[in-house]
């Protein structure tokens, strides 16, 4: 997993609530289990004008011009701007890996449904978590203002608006770590290999009718 320091990146102001998982990525495209190649199907209903299916040239389908992905200032964004409860509904992986195959590494909304927000952590997405009041600051700054970018700071837990003002956020110390680290379950794992190594073989020597390669 890529690790994640510091982000200055493009918002995309996404003003919808509840956006569940099955709007982020069909559940048509969840026969892949690979990570990558989901970007193009993001939000394949809404962007698109026809229906999509798994391995379809999109730079061929008709897009919808008034879903705000499309539009030409918001190509490149880095950071999506959302409403409550964003990533509800099926617990489906696929949905941070399309918005992160898409370019998405940030997701800022007043609040997440609980297994997306752990699956973001999983695939080096920062989940932000900020108050309604400010989340309603931020839509209007951002439609307001074409290119408008915002820093994160993982390290410091600083968020840094286009104005200069400077917002702290929180988030659990042990993700802060996976993240700073890029360290997901997998990688977690391999840090103990010396000690998985150790008890194998202890376990080898203690019960090795257990290792036995003896045909049944």
């Amino acid at each position: 997993m890529e690790k994640f320091t510091k982000l200055t990146g493009l918002v995309v102001p996404f003003d919808r609530a509840n956006i569940d998982t099955d709007a982020i990525i069909p559940k048509q495209f969840l026969k892949s289990i690979e990570r990558t190649g989901f970007g193009p199907y993001l939000f394949d209903e809404w962007r698109y004008l026809d229906h999509g299916e798994p391995g379809m040239d999109c730079s061929d389908r008709p897009l919808n011009q008034d879903f705000i992905l499309n539009q030409a200032r918001y190509q490149g964004a880095q950071i999506l701007l959302a409403r409550d409860n964003f990533g509800c509904g099926s617990s489906r992986e696929h949905a941070p890996w399309a918005l992160l195959d898409y370019g998405f590494k940030v997701i800022i909304a007043p609040s997440f449904a609980d297994i997306f927000y752990n699956n973001c952590f999983k695939n080096g997405i920062l989940p932000l978590v900020l108050g309604s009041g400010k989340i309603d600051q931020l839509f209007t700054a951002v439609k307001a203002q074409p290119g408008y970018q915002l820093s994160i700071d993982l390290e410091s837990t600083m968020l840094t608006l286009a104005s200069g003002e400077a917002l702290t956020f929180e988030i659990d110390p042990f993700r802060k770590h996976c993240l700073l680290n890029g360290l997901d379950d997998i990688g977690l794992t391999l840090e103990k290999v010396d000690r998985i190594r150790i008890y194998e073989d202890r376990r080898r020597k203690e019960t090795p009718w257990l290792f036995s390669n003896h045909p049944q």
